[in-house]
């Protein structure tokens, strides 16, 4: 006689099915960007914030994107990874169009794309066990699942020690940690990160990166991440696309963009860093 899978033996079988080890979400198509924005626009009312902006991010790599505030660099960013929705443009992961999904399918495209936050967006109440479990939990998987898959993105950023203790008594340079654990709790293909380090002093921001760099190894992550420090570029991006006013004025890998910028913004970006 046939029994019907209890919820949680369900929910724990699917997500055997999503890959729970640590090992590479994807290994990337030689062939295909890992990212691919077509023409994104986007406006704030009558303010115009992006205007036709493409970009192509190779599998594999770290792409910063850098710009002054108000450039639209975040906006850019939570577009790439669907948490905004374009006005204009298409948005491909891996060479497959993602931005027109809905329902389950863009839940399915969201969890190929891993956050990270300025302000970590950590729950200050739960420990850092409860914020790495939270995406888990939302995605159905079970308790012994999750355990073992968190007690790993916690040992992997460094922080068994603390997996018991609450979110809000860590250091700044923890609570990122954190936050890079939690976006990588479903496995993605792409780790998205905005301003990660803009709120840590310079040791610390050293370590992220350094770390950001080693999971990037590790698991064949594709990494966006947007700042507005060319130190950070030039410590750890591969390539580099610079913005202002919604538009990209340059792009290149960061030792031409370094060596021969050919706009007067790259000019004054890559100046500051020389003369610090």
């Amino acid at each position: 006689m046939f029994h019907a899978k209890r919820p949680e033996q369900a929910a724990t079988l699917d997500a055997l099915a999503l890959t729970p080890t640590l090992s590479p979400a994807n290994p990337p198509h030689p062939d295909r960007p890992a990212l691919e924005l077509r023409g994104i626009g986007k406006s704030f009312g009558p303010h115009k914030v992006l205007g036709g902006v493409s970009l192509s991010v190779p599998a594999g790599r770290i792409y910063g994107i850098i710009g002054r505030s108000g450039a639209g660099k975040t906006t850019l960013i939570r577009i790439a990874s669907l948490l905004e929705k374009p006005e204009v443009g298409e948005i491909r992961y891996g060479g497959l169009p993602v931005s027109g999904a809905r329902g389950a399918e863009l839940l399915a495209a969201r969890r190929k794309a891993g956050f990270v936050f300025q302000n970590f967006n950590l729950f200050s109440s739960r420990t850092v066990f409860g914020n790495v479990a939270f995406p888990l939990e939302a995605a159905g998987w079970g308790k012994l699942l999750t355990r073992k898959r968190v007690e790993d993105l916690v040992e992997l950023v460094g922080l068994s020690h603390k997996l018991d203790s609450p979110a809000g008594r860590l250091s700044g340079g923890e609570r990122q940690r954190v936050a890079i654990a939690r976006a990588l709790a479903n496995n993605p293909q792409i780790l998205f990160c905005d301003e990660a380090t803009s709120a840590l002093d310079p040791e610390t921001t050293s370590q992220i990166l350094d770390l950001i760099r080693s999971l990037r190894d590790r698991l064949g992550l594709t990494v966006l991440m947007v700042t507005h420090q060319m130190d950070v570029v030039r410590r750890v991006c591969d390539d580099v696309a610079i913005i202002a006013e919604g538009s990209i004025v340059e792009r290149g890998a960061v030792s031409a963009v370094f060596a021969g910028p050919r706009t007067e913004t790259a000019r004054r970006l890559v100046a500051e860093v020389r003369h610090a």
